[in-house]
């Protein structure tokens, strides 16, 4: 469990933040609206600034922001009911689309529940590549992140230099599975397909040049002096607040919390890699910014641990040999009645899964992405819940908000790095 730093290094603010009654709405003051001076305005949901469709309904007193409320559900697209109403093998699809930016995270997460809840074991070929492959939607989800952010505060150039290696990412993917985005490449029981030849080249190549990519992007804003103006000191969120309200990641380590799901409750091979876990202090906009590069360079060298292990691999195989759940090989579907049998049965009516309950955490680009999952013995899930990070994430805005101007909000939510796909599912 994450607990609040005994020592950290100075102390954010006194107290508490969160607004009361309703943790997630800063409600103005009678004796402010007395006044008559305040203003409320719609910022959204058709704003480019908001990351999606986020409606924010802001008083204003002049320049400061003295109440707000986030409206979400304009994205809602049923992606939990649409699943129960699919075959298990045809609900994989399904995680990817939730967040659009951590399609690989997602779509791992419910992966496997699926595999916890068939009791299987999976190649160790399988794991490592998961592993790499997740680190590298980590760096792409980042990337974005860091691009738009910028835009919005008017770091234009950095837009272009962060999707110069987002391009380089997405042609690995497309490489080992065929797309850019929304692979479907992670099956219950392992991988799609085996590991392309030239992978591990081209995938040296970029931890090769990833880290000369965030040098880049430092030189630019490390010491821009608008930049630190309108990051250092502003949505400010302590390591006591951060926790109360549900935080993770980025936005839970930037409040000093030293919480990390992959190595403090490590799944698939985090446990056999080193990395370190980027913790600052100050629990403000330009916090959150260094966690994001830290974590691209961290995620750079465990790409490159995968990488030395997976070469070691060729040959061995990358799914799990179940014919009543893994699809046949295809070469098999010309000789085999039965292997042609357990295609069709595979694809058209799906396999059976056990009954019970699972619940699955991992470590998402945007912090603790859960899957919880209900099995009644049939072929399609009875339940399905994801714990969305991004969701989360939105309700500490009206915390960072405090005492911030309407300029101040730009910087403040896209620190929050939330995807509305993900928050409103």
């Amino acid at each position: 469990m994450a607990v609040a730093p005994e020592k950290a290094r100075g102390v954010i603010y006194e107290g508490t933040r969160i607004p009361t009654p309703i943790p997630t709405i800063l409600r103005v003051s009678d004796e402010l609206m007395a006044t008559g001076d305040v203003m409320q305005v719609n910022f959204g949901p058709n704003h480019p600034s908001t990351h999606g469709v986020l409606r924010l309904i802001v008083d204003l007193y002049g320049e400061d922001v003295v109440g707000l409320e986030a409206v979400i559900g304009y994205l809602h697209t049923g992606f939990e009911k649409s699943m129960e109403q699919k075959s298990w093998w045809k609900a994989i699809t399904y995680p990817e689309r939730v967040d659009y930016l951590s399609f690989q995270a997602n779509e791992m997460a419910f992966v496997m529940a699926i595999e916890k809840l068939l009791e299987m074991e999976i190649p160790e070929k399988a794991t490592w590549m998961r592993m790499c492959l997740c680190e590298l939607n980590r760096i792409h989800s980042h990337l974005v992140w860091l691009g738009t952010a910028a835009l919005e505060i008017g770091a234009i150039s950095m837009f272009w230099y962060a999707f110069r290696e987002r391009e380089t990412i997405l042609d690995l993917f497309e490489m080992v599975t065929g797309v850019r985005m929304h692979t479907r490449y992670f099956q219950a029981g392992g991988l799609a397909e085996d590991i392309p030849t030239g992978f591990y080249a081209q995938a040296r190549a970029f931890c090769d040049q990833m880290p000369k990519g965030v040098d880049d992007y430092e030189s630019m804003l490390d010491k821009n002096k608008i930049w630190l103006e309108r990051t250092v000191g502003l949505g400010l969120l302590s390591a006591d607040d951060a926790i109360a309200l549900g935080q993770s990641g980025p936005a839970l380590r930037a409040s000093g919390v030293n919480w990390d799901l992959r190595r403090d409750q490590p799944y698939l091979a985090y446990d056999q890699v080193e990395f370190d876990v980027p913790v600052y202090y100050e629990g403000d906009v330009y916090a959150r910014y260094r966690c994001h590069m830290e974590e691209m360079r961290e995620s750079t060298k465990i790409i490159r641990q995968c990488v030395d292990r997976l070469e070691k691999m060729n040959g061995q195989p990358w799914i799990a040999d179940d014919r009543k759940v893994v699809l046949p090989p295809r070469e098999e579907l010309h000789t085999s009645m039965e292997a042609l049998i357990h295609h069709f049965k595979i694809v058209t009516e799906g396999y059976r899964v056990p009954e019970g309950e699972v619940y699955i955490t991992i470590e998402s680009p945007r912090g603790e992405m859960g899957c919880y999952v209900v099995s009644d013995g049939g072929a399609k899930p009875w339940r399905v819940k994801f714990r969305a990070p991004s969701f989360v994430a939105l309700e500490a805005t009206a915390t960072c908000m405090h005492s911030g101007f309407i300029a101040d909000m730009i910087a403040i939510v896209g620190s929050l790095d939330t995807v509305m796909g993900e928050v409103d599912r």
